[in-house]
């Protein structure tokens, strides 16, 4: 009982002002003092949130300390200067490469696939260094992230032959053809048909905010194979991988507040993706992109985008002394520091229980709801804390990382799904809907 109210406040900690949670906490503190699980829906319940505890192994430590000496080499040596949101903007192929050439991409993949076969929690502790550093990622991150595992779990063994080696040596990257046009973070509602044509099938539709679509190599397309039967929305739906070089691919920008091109509108205008080409069954999208979407809502980038402009509110509040910030900006920062700490607790838990096999969209819509919101919030106390104001035209330091964050926020919850639709999750997890 204990770790489920644990997460259930932390939850709603987050989705309810002030007066809402108070009472929030007295009605579960009475409903659950001293009172065992005692319903088979409870017992549900507890199963749904429950995440292990984890410890790192001293070989994993080991790995951190030689990410972090790599990371310090690549910054004095001015490959890279930190900043925010990297996973989206820091699009960089040669660390990439870099990064494959140490073994340090699709780690988790076994050694015939070009992989290292390490844990999730590697991988984990390799990701984290990497965000916390401002370090370049966007280029391979997608691949890395869900698009391998996805291909080992559903992928045909051509496909991953194909596919997998590649990912890990940083040398193929992906996108995500999930949001569509009028659908946002309604995937069931997604209106790009594929059509059955002699050797493969025929793909009319368009995808938007698909992050590095004008550099990548391919991406996941989620398309109505069957149209909509008894009201099942969910079924009839199925994956394809689109090279995005084929006849009929259109990529246009979507520019950002900055005119930064991260995002693009994918047209796709009968584009022939071939049998061998389709991931997966025909028919089971749902469940495909459902459980690749845990992987890509629990991660640390939900939590750790603005966390090097974190670190240069810190490197400012220091140098001016705690007289200077005064009781209420030592409580604000305090309470920064320790949330970053407490959602990393969760997205662990989550990486663990990905490792062993446990459903977790529960607990990752959960992260990933607090995580971006956290993320603004930091940018929220920078912006209160310290008098420097954001300047985009700057070279590095806190006026540049405010800058970067204030412009990439707008899409903080939105990306990977928005919070409202992340809320809806949640409550059915718990019963509430």
């Amino acid at each position: 009982m204990g770790r489920r109210s644990e997460l259930i406040n932390a939850w709603v900690a987050g989705a309810l002002p002030a007066r809402g949670r108070a009472r929030c906490r007295v009605r579960r503190r009475r409903a659950c003092e001293d009172r065992p699980v005692s319903t088979a829906a409870e017992r549900d319940l507890t199963q749904t949130l429950a995440l292990p505890s984890v410890g790192l192994a001293p070989e994993t430590e080991e790995l951190r300390a030689e990410v972090r000496e790599f990371l310090a080499k690549e910054r004095a040596e001015g490959r890279f200067i930190p900043r925010c949101d990297v996973w989206l903007s820091g699009w960089d192929e040669r660390f990439s490469r870099e990064l494959g050439a140490r073994g340090w991409l699709g780690m988790t993949l076994p050694l015939e696939y070009g992989g290292q076969g390490r844990t999730a929690l590697d991988r984990y502790v390799l990701t984290e260094e990497l965000l916390a550093a401002g370090a370049p990622v966007a280029a391979h991150w997608v691949a890395d992230r869900q698009i391998g595992p996805s291909l080992l779990r559903f992928g045909t063994e051509a496909q991953k032959q194909r596919y997998l080696p590649r990912i890990a040596a940083g040398e193929c990257y992906f996108g995500i053809g999930m949001s569509e046009p009028d659908s946002g973070s309604d995937l069931a509602s997604v209106r790009t048909r594929a059509a059955r044509v002699d050797g493969g099938w025929r793909l009319t539709g368009t995808k938007v905010w698909t992050s590095g679509a004008h550099h990548a190599h391919a991406f996941f397309a989620l398309a109505r194979s069957e149209p909509v039967q008894d009201g099942n929305r969910h079924a009839g739906l199925s994956q394809f991988i689109v090279e995005l070089d084929s006849p009929g691919v259109q990529i246009n920008p979507i520019r950002l507040l900055t005119g930064a091109h991260h995002f693009n509108e994918v047209v796709l205008d009968g584009v022939f993706v071939p049998d061998e080409l389709v991931l997966g069954e025909i028919g089971a999208g749902w469940h495909q992109v459902t459980s690749e979407l845990a992987y890509e809502r629990s991660g640390p980038e939900r939590f750790l985008s603005t966390f090097p402009l974190l670190v240069a509110l810190v490197g400012e509040l220091s140098s001016a002394g705690a007289d200077a910030l005064g009781e209420s900006g030592l409580r604000e920062l305090g309470a920064l520091v320790s949330r970053v700490w407490t959602l990393r607790r969760l997205s662990l838990g989550i990486a663990a229980s990905l490792t062993a096999g446990a459903a977790a969209d529960v607990p990752a819509a959960m992260v990933k709801d607090l995580g971006t919101r956290y993320e603004s919030e930091v940018i929220d106390a920078a912006r209160l804390l310290v008098s420097i104001p954001p300047d985009p035209g700057a070279e590095s330091g806190f006026a540049r990382l405010l800058a970067d964050a204030v412009l990439h926020a707008p899409g903080f919850t939105l990306r990977g799904g928005t919070n409202e639709i992340l809320r809806g999750v949640v409550a059915r997890g718990l019963g509430l809907r």
